[in-house]
């Protein structure tokens, strides 16, 4: 008994010692990987394992895999291999070959302003919309949401809820500048957005704007964001070059008619 009360006090502390002030900003995403590579690699084996049994069933399946909360394209260098060899390892084991993406997710501001060189490894972006506000203005969303959100709004501070739709101004130009800076390295990036934005049309007209490939949200607000991409599809259509009429040729002056006279000359006599 002493030791299973020793075992426990142990694990008491281990998970006392993980609690962090601020989690957002601390062990999470490819960071973690860095503390318990296990769960990742584990996490990724399980994805790879699905896509190998779907595919022995005759399913045609193409995992995409995304790497979180990335700051830097070094987080990459150093974790997008390990995860590879998994894949590697995977389809040798099940026998099997399938098609499969790495990519990250854009929600740190030094990912979006140096988005040209993550793509070197990401094979695709998805922006964490909610995440990004959160980094770009320096609010918690569920206290900024609580206590002061609501009074800016008021006060006209800010026009919308940030966390609602999209800042154009600030949250915007970071994911326009990460688009373009992204397709630059990779011309066939595809990019989308996930979270509560992805059901909001004013955000969704943005992304439109700045040239995403997909937006995600929440299951109740697929209706919405279908319609919202439809209705910006149509107002931003590229408008047909109009061609300029053709003038009609001048009419010709009808030909004045030569009356030849015949002038007959007698022959002199002589």
């Amino acid at each position: 008994e002493s030791n299973g009360l020793k075992a426990k006090e142990e694990l008491l502390v281990a998970i006392k010692g993980m609690h962090e002030s601020n989690p957002m900003m601390g062990m999470g995403g490819v960071r973690l990987s860095s503390y318990m590579p296990e769960i990742v690699e584990m996490q990724v084996r399980a994805i790879f394992e699905a896509a190998a049994d779907c595919t022995l069933r005759k399913i045609v399946v193409k995992p995409e895999v995304m790497i979180p909360l990335t700051g830097t394209v070094k987080e990459l260098e150093w974790i997008q291999p390990r995860l590879e060899r998994i894949a590697a390892a995977v389809m040798s084991e099940k026998k099997v070959k399938f098609e499969y993406k790495f990519g990250t997710m854009i929600e740190i501001p030094r990912a979006a302003v140096t988005a040209g060189e993550v793509a070197e490894r990401a094979q695709f972006f998805s922006f964490g919309t909610n995440d990004l506000t959160q980094m770009t203005y320096g609010y918690s969303r569920d206290d900024a949401e609580r206590n002061f959100l609501i009074t800016y709004q008021e006060q006209g501070i800010l026009e919308t809820n940030p966390f609602q739709t999209i800042d154009r101004g600030g949250v915007g130009k970071l994911m326009d500048l990460a688009i373009a800076e992204g397709r630059k390295t990779r011309p066939n990036l595809e990019v989308g957005i996930c979270g509560e934005h992805g059901g909001d049309p004013s955000s969704i007209e943005w992304c439109h704007i700045i040239g995403n490939n997909y937006v995600s949200c929440s299951p109740f607000r697929v209706p919405i964001a279908r319609l919202a991409a439809a209705h910006s599809a149509l107002k931003h259509q590229p408008k047909k070059a109009v061609a300029p009429k053709k003038k009609a040729p001048a009419k010709k002056a009808p030909a004045k008619k030569v009356v030849k006279k015949t002038v007959k000359k007698a022959a002199k006599r002589k």
